[in-house]
């Protein structure tokens, strides 16, 4: 959105993984590609934007915070408190000058603070007038998101700033509107902000809350007990605060007659983006990466290009990394990474399989089968879930995904890591079970 100068824009580098070498007649060439983002948090005022930063504290950005305050937030009754609780110590990380609001969420919307359809400006006195303002939050109504997301589109984007971001918590379903509701606003506010998302206890949809943070590029989790909401939100607001570039893509070029087969984010979670393609001129095509501060994250990246003959080779794809512009145009940030293939007839060269590429389809098949586990188990196939959370075991010891193992050993009982054997628990707490669906896309980045 904003245009940058060189100074005020984290340094972005892409590094491509791969064995380029294919076997004569074969045509698929995957790559990983790591992006790191490094240097933003130097950034100091704009020269040449100086409107879209606050004073010495990098760009500007606009916070929304969405709290669910439908009836079922008053079981158990520190449920509102701890929400309330957690506003505040969200609202107490906003840096000075950093516009924000605070909606109150039911089967409609309402502005907490500042009310009026406008933004605060953060510092001393709007914050405490903020948490005063949530001393009048109570539980009563239901559920209809689409609206709370509506709201806070509106309200962000009535500040010209270069980070526009949400936070949402819902403790239950979304069950005052149609999943067509919740849809088309997500797809309404997709693009014009980021937004995390959290379920509270665990009378809500999983599928409903990673769904909201995977179409507005965020992040979803659980917060199973209350009482650590406040933890959850204060570090969700830092990490919202060390974003300093808004509106990255993944621009692929590929030659005449290749055929994309799918990108997706690898690392740190697993998150499909082949179907988020804008065209972007002739044979390219722009994947949206959503808002960065000093961080790496990876993609996989898989083309069908023509095959050929033994010694010929060829570029598959060219990555860049853009900024788009109000104007149409776009700002390039410099970095660039190359897919080549190369066919040969050395058997060795083109069986052998590139270490960051296995390790990253086993964290994308191991997201996918506890998926499919997880289903089994609730339709009542329990020898199909336990073949899917047997292989999602297996692939975590492998993987060394020691995180994803420890959640898997709370919904099974691990009789042999290595060869996947397991046992279904007769009982599971359903926080455990939530948690793991929840957490299922967080992937270890593999050892470089």
């Amino acid at each position: 959105m904003a245009n940058f100068s060189k100074s005020n824009v984290p340094q972005f580098s892409v590094d491509v993984y791969q064995n380029e070498y294919l076997p004569e007649g074969a045509g698929e060439v995957n790559a990983i590609v790591t992006v790191t983002a490094t240097g933003g948090g130097t950034i100091g005022t704009a020269v040449s934007a100086p409107h879209l930063f606050s004073p010495g504290q990098g760009p500007s950005a606009a916070v929304a915070i969405m709290v669910d305050c439908s009836g079922s937030m008053d079981y158990p009754a520190t449920k509102m408190r701890n929400a309330r609780d957690a506003t505040a110590a969200a609202i107490d990380t906003l840096r000075d000058g950093v516009h924000f609001a605070v909606v109150g969420g039911t089967h409609v919307a309402k502005e907490v603070y500042p009310g009026g359809g406008r933004l605060a400006v953060a510092d001393a006195t709007t914050r405490e007038q903020a948490k005063r303002a949530l001393r009048s939050l109570s539980a009563g109504g239901g559920t209809a998101i689409g609206t709370w997301l509506k709201l806070a589109d509106r309200l962000l984007s009535s500040a010209d700033v270069a980070i526009r971001h949400g936070i949402l918590l819902t403790d239950g379903r979304n069950e005052h509107e149609s999943p067509q509701d919740l849809k088309a606003a997500l797809d309404a506010c997709a693009g014009r902000f980021t937004c995390d998302a959290r379920g509270v206890g665990t009378d809500w949809e999983v599928k409903e809350v990673t769904g909201i943070a995977s179409a507005l590029l965020g992040t979803a989790d659980i917060v199973a007990d209350p009482a650590g909401l406040a933890a959850d939100f204060t570090q969700m607001m830092e990490t919202a605060m060390g974003k300093e570039v808004a509106d990255v893509s993944l621009r692929l070029w590929t030659p005449v007659d290749t055929t994309v087969k799918f990108v997706k984010q690898v690392a740190p979670t697993v998150e499909e983006l082949t179907g988020r393609r804008t065209e972007a001129g002739p044979r390219a095509g722009d994947y949206p990466l959503g808002s960065w501060g000093d961080e790496s994250r990876d993609y996989h990246v898989c083309v069908e290009v023509p095959a050929a003959n033994i010694g010929q080779e060829m570029l598959a794809a060219r990555i860049s990394l853009v900024i788009p512009q109000p104007d149409g145009t776009v700002q390039n940030l410099g970095a660039q990474g190359l897919v080549r293939a190369v066919w040969t007839d050395d058997m060795v060269a083109s069986t052998s399989i590139n270490p960051q590429v296995a390790h990253y389809t086993g964290q994308a098949e191991l997201a996918q089968v506890i998926q499919q586990g997880l289903d089994l188990r609730k339709s009542g196939d329990m020898d199909g879930a336990t073949a899917k959370l047997g292989r999602a075991v297996q692939l975590a010891s492998a993987s060394g995904n020691a995180d994803t193992a420890k959640l898997l050993a709370k919904v099974v009982d691990v009789v042999d890591a290595a060869t996947g054997t397991v046992r279904l628990k007769a009982k599971v707490e359903e926080a455990d079970e939530m948690t793991l669906e929840t957490r299922s896309t967080k992937t270890v980045r593999v050892k470089k």
